[in-house]
């Protein structure tokens, strides 16, 4: 399909949710552009966009001057307001995060603060208050109650968004996978596609890409494989989201549970750290090159323990055992059969980058660019909650790149 293009005004490289979004944006703003989309799988959404546990999240885990703490806010409620206008599903179950000790009910107050700061609706409950919300919660004292957090089906939200792309005269390329940049243009599996600009939201392969460009010198993505358990059975007794406290000095939630749009519980995700960037399913199909480098990276994380990778690893690759994943989650709740929770859920990759620089991992998003290009390098969760106004934000850092006489730049914000 893409020999038919030999030429576009904006090529977008990458179909996930992102992809997509900034693809509509730049239609919206450039309506007499062509504007392509193109995805190496034979469908959109197919990664990040459609494994993730579908929960729009309020934004009271970021700092507050972070791009995360900026946008997470509205894209919870445009997304909210999208899925009711064009009827798709959703269950405004709210969460709770519980201190699974006393050490913990410090984190407790620590979300307050940053979540009052970043102007979300955030509320300290008693224990007793807690049990109230949500009984099957277990809580150290105290708990926090978010009203605003809710759930979402990713894929039929990912529909939507392509039927928009499709009949926004939108030009889609699926099975178009990227192989590099030449004298004539971009090569892909299809042929090769001359771009006025490119756009680079490839998630998993992002920063790869971005090197061709002359970016991402000191980013590497370290994949972690994110595994959920759901329960055997119809179980109507979980309410809300129960989330524990989290490490705040790692981007991850810990393992939760999560009620989906048809109520249904489930349990996940672990942050196991990956073999290669697409490593699914056990050891099909592997990426030795991947491999090796992460490998390479993981000895080394694992030799200084910088941002205590070790004790993370150590922490999460038991993970992989259903009855371990089923305990520790069982911490956070009362009254619940643990062993009803024996069904593996489709794992997913969470594309982390690593800067070889600090040696930490990025905690905030991440993008560089110039008036040739623009490559989005860390678009992690809460990446789809915050995709509509996130997207409207990096529009108009590209339209600055495009003006005449723009010169570099790049933004690179990190929490701390």
């Amino acid at each position: 399909m893409a020999n038919e293009v030999q030429s576009t005004d904006f090529l977008v490289i990458g179909g996930g949710v992102m992809g997509v979004t900034l693809a509509l944006e730049l239609k919206r703003r450039y309506p007499d552009c062509d504007i392509t989309l193109m995805e190496k799988e034979a469908g959109f959404g197919l990664h990040a966009s459609g494994r993730n546990s579908g929960v729009l999240h309020a934004g009271f885990y970021y700092t507050a001057d972070s791009l995360k703490a900026r946008f997470t806010r509205e894209g919870n409620r445009r997304l909210t307001e999208y899925c009711r206008e064009r009827g798709l599903a959703l269950n405004p179950c709210g969460k709770i995060v519980v201190a699974r000790s006393e050490k913990e009910r410090s984190g407790i107050r620590t979300l307050l603060q940053r979540g009052r700061a970043n102007g979300v609706d955030v509320r300290h409950v008693s224990e007793e208050k807690a049990r109230e919300l949500e009984p099957c919660a277990k809580t150290a004292g105290e708990a926090l109650f978010s009203p605003t957090t809710s759930t979402v089906d990713p894929g039929e939200v990912m529909g939507e968004l392509v039927r928009d792309a499709r009949e926004g005269g939108i030009r889609l390329l699926p099975e178009t996978a990227y192989l590099g940049l030449t004298r004539d243009g971009i090569r892909t599996s299809s042929g090769t596609i001359r771009a006025g600009y490119v756009v680079n939201a490839a998630g998993l392969y992002a920063d790869r890409i971005a090197r061709d460009y002359g970016y991402a010198r000191d980013i590497r993505i370290f994949p972690f494989k994110g595994l959920y358990l759901y329960e055997n059975g119809d179980w109507a007794g979980l309410r809300r989201h129960i989330y524990p406290v989290p490490d705040l000095k790692n981007p991850f939630l810990g393992v939760h549970f999560t009620v989906t749009v048809r109520g249904e519980a489930k349990i996940g995700p672990t942050a196991i750290p990956a073999l290669w960037r697409e490593n699914y399913s056990g050891l099909k199909n592997p990426r030795w090159d991947e491999l090796f480098e992460v490998a390479r990276l993981g000895c080394g994380l694992m030799l200084h323990n910088r941002f205590g990778f070790r004790s993370l690893a150590l922490r999460e690759l038991p993970k992989f055992s259903r009855r371990h994943l089923a305990s520790l989650a069982g911490k956070l709740v009362r009254g619940v059969d643990m062993r009803r929770f024996r069904i593996r859920g489709k794992p997913g990759i969470r594309a982390q980058p690593l800067n070889l620089r600090t040696r930490k991992l990025e905690m905030d998003f991440l993008y560089e660019g110039d008036s040739r290009s623009f490559h989005l390098l860390n678009a992690v969760s809460p990446a789809f909650t915050c995709s509509l106004p996130f997207s409207a934000y990096l529009a108009d850092r590209i339209e600055k790149y495009l003006r005449p006489g723009s010169s570099q730049e790049t933004d690179h914000q990190t929490e701390s």
